[in-house]
């Protein structure tokens, strides 16, 4: 059991070092374009099921509260946070539109959307990024395994190359974090005293 403990450790970082060095450009990229968007006043909508969902609503309480600065709150949104209209989205429509119809009620043009899937197949995710793409949403979304099919679909798939699902969710909210503090300093950028 010593050796599990052990083994987990390191096999996660192991794995975010392969991730950050064969994706630190595309990072700083993407998450200068989610940074700009929001300093002009555009919304972050976030989804993913499970731990994802989980997650989105993790990175959606660090930017509308604060990571690590005291700072003006940004407009983020978890879809996966209000049982009404996922449970009624659910019922009426199926479980795979209850992301969707609500990119179609939200979203506008300039706004972004990032997904959350370790597999990359969750179908409620595609069909959110396909409207989201249709209203001119910005779409990003990290994943796992091989990408699955939203690595073809997003404009910026972030994928973590393993099938551990535990470790591609690490590295998923180890990039949550990321985003969010590379977003408060570019946007609240603190002169040195």
């Amino acid at each position: 059991m010593r050796e599990l403990i052990y083994y987990s450790f390191t096999e996660s970082a192991d794995i975010k070092r392969a991730f950050i060095q064969e994706n630190s450009e595309q990072l700083f990229e993407v998450f200068t374009k989610i940074a700009e968007r929001l300093k002009k006043g555009k919304t972050l909508f976030i989804c993913g099921n499970g731990g994802s969902a989980a997650d989105s609503q993790h990175i959606a309480a660090e930017l509308v509260g604060r990571f690590l600065l005291d700072r003006k709150p940004l407009p983020a949104v978890a879809l996966t946070t209000d049982t009404s209209i996922l449970t009624a989205i659910g019922n009426d429509f199926g479980l795979d539109m209850i992301f969707q119809r609500q990119i179609e009620a939200l979203g506008k043009e300039g706004d972004i959307l990032l997904g959350i899937s370790t597999s990359g197949n969750s179908e409620n995710v595609i069909k959110a990024v396909l409207k989201a793409k249709d209203k001119g949403l910005l779409t990003v979304a990290f994943l796992g395994k091989d990408g699955g099919k939203l690595k073809e679909l997003v404009d910026f798939p972030l994928i973590v190359k393993s099938f551990s699902t535990p470790r591609i969710q690490e590295i998923h909210i180890t990039l949550g974090h990321v985003l969010c503090d590379f977003v408060e300093k570019y946007i609240f950028k603190r002169k040195p005293s």
